[in-house]
């Protein structure tokens, strides 16, 4: 049976080079069919979070017996030196890739056709999710006035001519809508069309739950039955499947992520990663614990929908954190996570060397628990939507050496990406954007800027055409430079979506923090007294200079203060009073600030 299928190739992250596998004829974990990765294919090296517990300790394993190594033919990569069999096609995926995938869809064949072309109807997940409308088909509200008096479930397919075979392919369903709908749909609406008869007539089996949307309330139910075909009342029922409809959730009560994936706007829509979500609206987690023990299910694991309804929750800054980054009060530290807790993303603005972008990192490992899930990014004049979150770059080939043009995540896509991975739902992953105001925010963000203010919501992709939302658990930390630009010249639509931290040389925590880095340090507190004369002669808030600039070690080698202050402090102030006529080094010289101090 395996030499029914192809050879399948996973490139690796980051253009590297492809691993090759196999469909093996047994199956594996969740009955999917176990996976052969060949002898010869390259492995990456590192491994990220999102790979899972059990993929990570069968590399280490892998990697222990000698059967991955180091490679000699991918430099920087390892070598599987046998072949591997594995459990399923994501097992394989894991173990080459580093990280948690799509397998189905990235194993793909010389000629880029997905694995899951070739599975047909052999394999699916045991049980799916879906959510289907139908409280506005042709102005009517089916679902009160049919689906649930009846304990039905329907698509309407006015046009489609009698389907005459069970669970049909999409290339025999596109023949059918071609048929029916040839001159009364447009191309894009009839590749929609097949592609919800798809999930309707194949997709859909019985067992799964289906949901659906009607007076403001979320209706769960059981599909009961295959699908049938039949004639109705102004076409608007002929497809039809019997539903068991087993409780109801006020909308607004829904869990964010839940609410994101709702509002795709398609007539049925694949809840299968939200799931655990569904399974868990309207019982307590003491609940759904008793159904798993009834189940006998295995102690040691946690119960999906218990982990899936988990608030990222941020940890109460402690004062050993605000003592480590000279903070002077604890509670100012609790303010900023309480800001990110609630706005989710925040802004810290204020002139140079004021330690932005020191303390939105040192925040972020914090609150995030550990630099893994921290993103650092820097705007620039040039960078453009297709850098921060997706677009079509040159990509040179490993092995034929021709350079394409690939669909290319930015680290914006990537960070949601890792996000949103099942079991990393309750750990707050956080993107810094140094240097925000540099860039064209509008032409950076695109569609995005609509996700920030409404993180219920999704959009429809530029380039993927992938329908995306912000996961709930991802923050942003932006940091921006006053003295670049005023905060006022920045747009309403940004200061709406972002809270803003001042970080002044004229407030705490930012007016004490030198003082208190030299006390620490067992220095002398005249730097200190000679930034405060300073900032006290430049009238301008913007522009006023900074603690970072004194905190550093060649400030205290012979001569290193005066050095420090010609060579990065009073170059600063002459382009401030640039064509002004005032005479720098007699204002804001360390003799003439060291005189007014005596």
């Amino acid at each position: 049976m395996a030499d029914e299928y192809p050879e399948f190739r996973l490139r690796l992250p980051n253009g590297g080079p492809y691993a090759r596998g196999r469909v093996l004829p047994s199956k594996g974990m969740n009955g999917s069919p176990k996976f052969l990765v060949l002898a010869g294919s390259p492995v990456r090296r590192e491994v990220l979070p999102g790979a899972g517990p059990y993929a990570t300790a069968q590399r280490e394993a892998l990697i222990e017996e000698g059967a991955i190594r180091e490679s000699e033919r991918w430099p920087g990569h390892l070598e599987t030196g046998r072949d591997i069999e594995c459990n399923s096609p994501s097992a394989a995926a894991s173990i080459v890739a580093g990280r948690g995938s799509d397998a189905l869809t990235e194993w793909r064949t010389e000629e880029d056709f997905p694995l899951v072309d070739y599975l047909g109807h052999s394999w699916r997940l045991p049980r799916k999710a879906w959510l289907v409308r139908g409280s506005n088909v042709a102005g009517r509200d089916l679902v009160r006035r049919l689906w649930l008096p009846d304990g039905l479930v329907t698509l309407a397919a006015t046009h489609l001519p009698p389907v005459g075979e069970d669970d049909p392919t999409k290339s025999a369903l596109r023949r059918y809508v071609q048929e029916g709908y040839d001159a009364s749909a447009s191309y894009s609406q009839k590749q929609v069309m097949v592609d919800e008869l798809h999930y309707f007539l194949t997709q859909m089996r019985t067992g799964d739950t289906v949901c659906t949307i009607s007076g403001g309330r979320l209706h769960v139910g059981l599909v009961d039955s295959t699908a049938e075909q039949v004639e109705s009342e102004g076409g608007l029922t002929n497809l039809r499947r019997k539903v068991t409809w087993l409780r109801d959730v006020p909308y607004d009560e829904l869990p964010e992520a839940l609410q994101q994936k709702l509002s795709v706007q398609h007539d049925v829509v694949d809840l299968t990663t939200v799931l655990p979500l569904i399974d868990g609206l309207g019982r307590s987690d003491e609940e759904l614990a008793e159904e798993a023990e009834a189940e006998d299910r295995d102690p040691t694991t946690e119960v999906p929908a218990i982990v899936a309804r988990r608030d990222p929750e941020l940890p109460e800054p402690t004062d050993e954190l605000a003592t480590e980054l000279l903070v002077h009060d604890t509670a100012w530290l609790r303010e900023v996570r309480d800001l990110l807790a609630d706005e989710r993303q925040l802004v810290f603005y204020g002139p140079p060397g004021t330690g932005k972008t020191y303390l939105a990192l040192k925040l972020a490992e914090f609150l995030g628990g550990g630099p893994e899930q921290v993103k650092l990014v820097q705007f620039h004049p040039s960078y453009a939507y297709e850098d921060f979150f997706e677009g079509f770059r040159p990509q040179e080939d490993t092995e034929t050496r021709q350079v394409a043009f690939r669909l290319t995540a930015g680290p914006l896509r990537e960070l949601a990406d890792l996000a949103s991975r099942e079991g990393n739902g309750h750990i707050p992953h956080f993107l810094i954007i140094d240097e925000i105001n540099r860039a064209n925010l509008a032409k950076v963000f695109g569609e995005l800027y609509f996700l920030l203010e409404y993180r219920k919501k999704s959009v429809r992709l530029t380039y993927s055409g992938d329908d995306f939302s912000l996961p709930p658990n991802l923050f942003v930390i932006g940091t921006m430079n006053t003295a670049d630009r005023s905060i006022a010249l920045v747009d309403a639509a940004m200061r709406r979506r972002f809270a803003f931290v001042e970080l002044s040389p004229r407030t705490e925590p930012t007016s004490g923090l030198l003082r208190r880095w030299l006390e620490r340090e067992g220095r002398e507190p005249e730097p200190a007294d000679l930034l405060e004369a300073l900032n006290s002669r430049i009238d301008e808030l913007d522009f006023r200079i900074g603690p970072s600039y004194l905190m550093k070690k060649g400030v205290f080698r012979e001569g290193g203060l005066e050095r420090t202050w010609r060579t990065k402090i009073l170059p600063l102030l002459e382009e401030h009073h640039y064509g002004e006529g005032v005479d720098v080094e007699a204002r804001y010289g360390l003799a003439a600030l060291r005189e007014s101090l005596a």
